[in-house]
């Protein structure tokens, strides 16, 4: 007799059936830890909304020829429009949201042309100060509210300040967040010390590559740009960055974005008629960590605004209204 066993004639199948379930599932293993390691990059993973994001529902406002992506919570005739800035979107507004129902009023935060998933005309001449300014009156007459009160962060507080300024349509309150009266940057601009913290907005002005510079790996260095303005890693919440990223990256918004710069922050320094009087009550929150924009820039603001509130935060970033929310809300809160 042999002393070699035979082997059933189906053992060769178990086999090798066996060893293939022992391969899928080390690729199964590997896949899991795979795709557990790519959640924890920046933009990759379970994306939560703007709406969820800010607690408001999504609805589409036709304004000033355009159409325009607005987060709405609360209701009533008291309405609080607010307008983010560059490079930003409406979910800067998360924290600001839910006081200010819980204050009574109806709260409309915009995505302004050019962001999100509002209007997004082509050519620099689109984004004039005119436009955008047009775009708020746009908005406010499709609000049908009677009382509005406007807060403005970045760009949307040089928008903020230039349509009271220019009275297009009556104010109860104005809030201006960390950009200052347009008079008084001019002034400071002439300045080394602003000229140097304002060079970025030079190289805005070239054609296409800082359009692309924005948009490039999923609009990777806009987050980075916001994350290191805002006081670095941890600052401003990834699932928020994300958000920011998406925006720059999806087509044209970059150069949507650039073009206030082109066309907007041009008109904003040769207008002649930014000098009336302001007689809106008016809050100023300055963060005076701001990169961009010194403490100087406040000065002589009292001669243009005859009921003036400034408030100074120590050690808060430009991106006060998500780096210093607690702070903000208290203070909008107390002033409205």
């Amino acid at each position: 007799m042999s002393c070699l066993r035979e082997r059933p004639c189906g053992a060769p199948a178990r086999a090798d059936r066996a060893a293939r379930r022992r391969r899928r599932c080390g690729r199964d293993l590997r896949g899991h830890v795979w795709r557990s390691a790519l959640s924890e990059l920046p933009g990759v993973g379970q994306l939560t909304s703007p709406e969820a994001l800010l607690g408001a529902r999504r609805i589409i406002v036709p304004a000033n020829g355009l159409e325009f992506e607005v987060f709405e919570a609360g209701e009533g005739e008291k309405l609080a429009l607010l307008l983010h800035g560059f490079p930003q979107h409406a979910v800067v507004w998360r924290h600001l949201v839910a006081p200010l129902v819980a204050k009574g009023y109806r709260v409309w935060a915009v995505n302004q042309r050019g962001y999100g998933a509002s209007s997004r005309p082509e050519g620099k001449e689109n984004y004039s100060l005119e436009a955008l300014t047009g775009d708020v009156a746009g908005l406010i007459d499709a609000s049908g509210a009677t009382s509005i009160t406007l807060i403005g962060h970045d760009w949307g507080g040089f928008v903020a300040w230039v349509f009271a300024i220019r009275r297009l349509r009556p104010l109860a309150r104005l809030v201006i967040i960390n950009i200052p009266h347009p008079l008084s940057f001019r002034r400071a601009l002439g300045g080394l010390a602003q000229k140097l913290r304002s060079s970025y907005a030079a190289i805005f002005q070239i054609p296409a590559l800082p359009d692309w510079l924005l948009s490039v790996g999923g609009g990777y260095l806009t987050g980075l740009m916001i994350r290191m303005a805002g006081g670095g890693a941890g600052a401003i919440p990834s699932s928020v960055l994300d958000v920011y990223r998406r925006n720059a990256a999806s087509p044209g918004a970059a150069t949507a974005m650039l073009n206030w710069y082109r066309a907007a922050g041009a008109d904003l320094l040769a207008a002649n008629d930014l000098g009336r009087p302001l007689e809106t009550p008016t809050l100023i929150i300055w963060g005076l960590a701001d990169v961009a924009l010194g403490e100087a820039c406040l000065d002589g603001t009292d001669r243009y605004v005859t009921n003036l509130h400034i408030a100074r935060l120590p050690g808060v970033s430009h991106f006060s209204p998500e780096t210093a929310p607690t702070e903000v809300v208290a203070l909008i809160d107390d002033f409205l």
